[in-house]
């Protein structure tokens, strides 16, 4: 999964070092004044890229605590956290640019923000994930006691769409993508994955399509057995988001045109395809 990060390439920075070698070699070797070559020296250690020294966590934890205040009303929860791993976020780096130092409360109101995507999010932001993890080199997820292994109600696609639309809005690209990976390791029903795709088509932008084609491609080539099982949540997804409906559609009817291209291509093969199947009962008889 790509991050936020730039890791630089080391072929490149031996490149870069090795031009830094045969400059200095050049500059001890020339014949100019001495004084000249002390210039050309300067010139090139100003020229030397400078490394950003690595921030330590506890240069984290010693930054000032900021007051999150999720949700409203009755529903309002006070959280909690280090400035300087909020500030790792474009969203509460702009927020926390306008604190002073005159002792005045840091606080940040996020009245419309879902409290488990929340706690995610600052999970992550302290341990680099956010439970339940990824079994390495498989396609799973670790094992909670307290909810079934079927997501029948969507819950479990649901906690990671929102993790998704929370890291997209705080400005967190590794926190994306990795919400997006475990989303395809919950193993769902059509109800649940219906619920999935009512949240995906409603708090996503029609640009998204990193989310929203798996899901238009996932009902399209099951939608003959996932009807059958959710027929009415079907259709009133289908009139609640005509572009639902629409994607969908494209992915049948661009598939069914794959289809009609490769029999014309491979007549011999589509004809032995088309060739009816007789089941044992009917061979015995």
């Amino acid at each position: 999964m790509a991050d936020g990060f730039h890791e630089e390439d080391p072929e490149d920075a031996r490149a870069s070092t090795t031009a830094d070698v045969e400059m200095a070699e050049g500059a001890g070797n020339d014949e100019t004044p001495t004084a000249a070559n002390g210039a050309e020296q300067s010139f090139a250690d100003a020229t030397e890229v400078v490394t950003e020294p690595r921030v330590g966590f506890l240069q984290y934890l010693a930054s000032p605590i900021v007051t999150l205040l999720v949700g409203s009303g009755d529903n309002e929860h006070i959280l909690t956290a280090h400035q300087g791993l909020l500030t790792q976020s474009t969203f509460f780096a702009d927020q926390c640019a306008e604190f002073t130092d005159d002792g005045s409360p840091r606080q940040i109101e996020l009245p419309g923000e879902d409290l488990g995507a929340v706690g995610c999010f600052l999970e992550f932001l302290y341990t680099g994930d956010y439970f339940p993890k990824k079994v390495p080199g498989q396609r799973t997820l670790e094992k909670d006691p307290s909810i079934p292994e079927v997501d029948a109600s969507g819950d479990q696609l649901l906690k990671h769409a929102k993790v998704y639309t929370l890291a997209e809005k705080f400005g967190l690209l590794h926190l994306k993508n990795l919400a997006s990976s475990k989303i395809h390791c919950v193993n769902s029903t059509a109800k649940g994955e219906i619920a999935y795709a009512r949240y995906v088509y409603e708090f996503t932008s029609k640009d998204d399509t990193s989310i929203r084609a798996p899901v238009a491609n996932f009902w399209a080539t099951r939608s003959h057995t996932l009807r059958a099982e959710a027929e009415d949540e079907f259709r009133a997804i289908c009139l609640e988001f005509p572009q639902f409906g629409y994607d969908v559609l494209t992915r049948v009817l661009d598939e069914k045109l794959k289809r009609e291209r490769n029999e014309k291509m491979h007549p011999a093969s589509s004809s032995v395809r088309k060739r009816p199947r007789h089941s044992s009962t009917a061979a015995a008889a």
